[in-house]
């Protein structure tokens, strides 16, 4: 699945539109990463780029300017490298297949910035990248060091980020479209997961599932390391081994996604490798379910972002009190923050081109209202270490988390990781499907 070329185009209108008038934009995509020797990892572009270009390839620059206008500079076509490496769009195919009104081969990037820079008043780019700033400095010093003939360096540095970030926070109908597939993807690879565990297995075993249906779908990495975690390896929030046996009685905590058109899901079940929750098992994953539930009456428009965590850590503290792992009143260890020990993350986060996605949670200093078109988790958990002293026996080494991806709409949220089981029953029928 691939955004318009059009669209692309739009965001850079749009990009141009905010920020003050004779500006211009440099963003870079990054190289490729050496995994050891002379291998390496499969590129993959630095996500406010491709946002705004659309270039998958390594090695390349964009400016902008004007009202959206795009020179993309990038490695040129090589027969020979790409014989061993693959194919390159190129000068030409950077125009041809991305919408770019100039391109040129990557040696030529001082002097097409030095052109861009001069008479610019403002230039706009990702602060937290390094190599980039420590090209601008050097353009801009070439620009001022003509001045005598005519040159006009720029006087302003703007952080691309924030700009950028409000701008990807909202997802269009292709976005949404590519996420929603990508979601899809991955509730199958869960599902694959709960029909196929079986006590004795390794937990890569399990994951090798995961793995298949994602590559099976046209999934080339998953968004993030899957995590794969049995016993009391759920009580690590990443935990990322993945290399022990699965035991009888264990829950396991699977939290998996696909990354596609590089556009991320993000879901987590946590289901019993027999195929039956225990009764503190099942007890303790009805209070996650319930904050989420709990959670998810808050994902409306125009509701504050934090009002879905403070749902969901008001039924957790409830669920801890009825089941004693808790001792006091709700306001009061909500107050003091005491079901930190057992939930001790956020209950969501923006989920775009990253899994944990840009945007500001809060203005100034108050918590933003959801608005249609954003996209983000919603992840209630509970974790009991194996160790602690300060519960029942029975509640120690227990892991749950249960997670969605949820778009803001005017209608209410819509779950775009829909039809994964997370009912107790609903899990232990599936599970039941190959026994």
């Amino acid at each position: 699945m691939k955004i318009d070329t059009q669209t692309y185009q739009a965001r850079r209108e749009r990009l141009m539109q905010s920020l003050p008038e004779n500006s211009v934009v440099v963003v870079r995509t990054g190289e490729l990463s050496t995994r050891s020797n002379d291998c390496e990892y499969e590129f993959r572009p630095h996500s406010s780029f491709f946002y705004l270009t659309g270039f998958p390839e390594p090695s390349a620059y964009a400016l902008i300017h004007g009202h959206g206008d795009m020179t993309l500079v990038t490695l040129p076509k090589d027969p020979e490298k790409e014989q061993w490496d693959g194919f390159r769009f190129g000068i030409e195919g950077a125009i041809a297949n991305f919408g770019a009104n100039e391109a040129v081969a990557l040696d030529e990037l001082d002097s097409v910035a030095f052109a861009a820079l001069d008479g610019a008043s403002h230039v706009a780019y990702l602060f937290d990248d390094s190599t980039l700033r420590e090209k601008i400095a050097p353009w801009r010093s070439a620009v001022a060091a003509r001045a005598r003939m005519g040159a006009v360096a720029p006087t302003n540095f703007i952080d691309l980020a924030p700009v950028v970030s409000e701008m990807r926070l909202r997802k269009d109908t292709e976005e949404i479209a590519i996420m929603e597939t990508a979601a899809q993807i991955s509730v199958e690879a869960h599902k694959q997961a709960m029909r196929t565990v079986r006590p004795g297995m390794n937990e890569y075993q399990l994951e090798a599932e995961l793995n298949y249906v994602f590559m099976k779908s046209g999934v080339r990495q998953p968004a993030y390391n899957n995590i794969v975690a049995s016993g009391s390896n759920a009580c690590v929030l990443h935990y990322i081994k993945n290399d022990e046996v699965i035991e009888d009685g264990d829950l396991i905590l699977i939290d998996a996604g696909a990354e596609l058109g590089c556009y991320a899901a993000d879901i987590t079940r946590t289901f019993p490798a027999n195929g039956k929750f225990s009764e503190p098992q099942a007890a303790l994953y009805q209070v996650v379910l319930d904050a989420y539930h709990a959670g998810m009456e808050k994902l409306t428009v125009g509701t504050p972002y934090e009002a879905c965590h403070n749902a969901a850590v008001r039924t957790l503290t409830e669920g801890l009190v009825t089941h004693g792992l808790l001792m006091g009143g709700v306001d009061q260890l909500i107050e003091s923050k005491a079901y930190r020990d057992f939930y001790m993350h956020n209950t969501g986060h923006w989920l775009g081109l990253d899994v944990h996605d840009c945007g500001a949670y809060k203005i100034s200093g108050e918590s933003r209202l959801l608005e249609e078109g954003m996209v983000l988790t919603i992840e209630p958990g509970l974790y009991i270490s194996a160790d602690n002293q300060s519960v029942d026996e029975k509640w120690r080494g227990i892991g749950i988390r249960i997670e969605d991806d949820v778009q803001i709409r005017a209608d209410g949220p819509y779950v775009l990781t829909h039809g994964l089981p997370k009912e107790i029953k609903e899990i232990e029928a599936l599970m039941a499907e190959n026994r």
